[in-house]
């Protein structure tokens, strides 16, 4: 008998500390920003590379048209894509309606990896670069995440950054 009032006791110890547990959690997740990701990601990607305020490093890379871009002309919309990356293929078209918005010449994309699709999406609103992880747009910019977005200002600084369209103008917008 005095075995199971202990497996007793034992099971519903463990079950307050499951109730507790659960409660911590559900008060974290409400304590999150609300709202629909309406841009296409699933989630926010971790802060990676530049934040607003900062510049890029000095950089020189060429297009998939052969024009040569510097830190210079980063003013507008910058996004980094990867071929094996599904939130990429998701944000893209977001990415290209807010790039026809800006002007070709205003908007750079990085694509790590050849991707045809991504290429053939991005090519007609923005001046692409193809180059690895390690290339130099990505090294300019700390760039370690993909999907990334960056609004760049007139005098080419991050004005917004993140991981999905809706983190550069709700930044903007605050």
């Amino acid at each position: 008998m005095p075995y199971l009032v202990a497996a007793v006791v034992l099971i519903g110890l463990i079950a307050a500390l499951n109730l507790l547990l659960t409660l911590g959690v559900i008060r974290r997740l409400r304590a999150q920003p609300a709202g629909a990701h309406t841009d296409g990601a699933p989630s926010a990607a971790p802060q990676a590379g530049l934040r607003p305020g900062t510049r890029p490093e000095l950089f020189t890379a060429t297009t998939t048209t052969g024009e040569q871009i510097t830190d210079s002309d980063v003013y507008g919309l910058v996004g980094f894509f990867s071929a094996q990356c599904t939130p990429c293929h998701q944000i893209a078209p977001h990415f290209v309606e807010h790039a026809r918005t800006m002007g070709r010449d205003r908007v750079i994309a990085v694509i790590a990896d050849t991707d045809a699709e991504l290429l053939d999406l991005l090519s007609p609103v923005a001046r692409v670069i193809v180059e690895g992880y390690d290339g130099a747009v990505q090294a300019a910019f700390h760039n370690t995440w993909t999907p990334s977005v960056y609004l760049m200002g007139r005098d080419l600084t991050v004005v917004a950054a993140g991981g999905r369209m809706t983190d550069l103008f709700s930044e903007v917008r605050a």
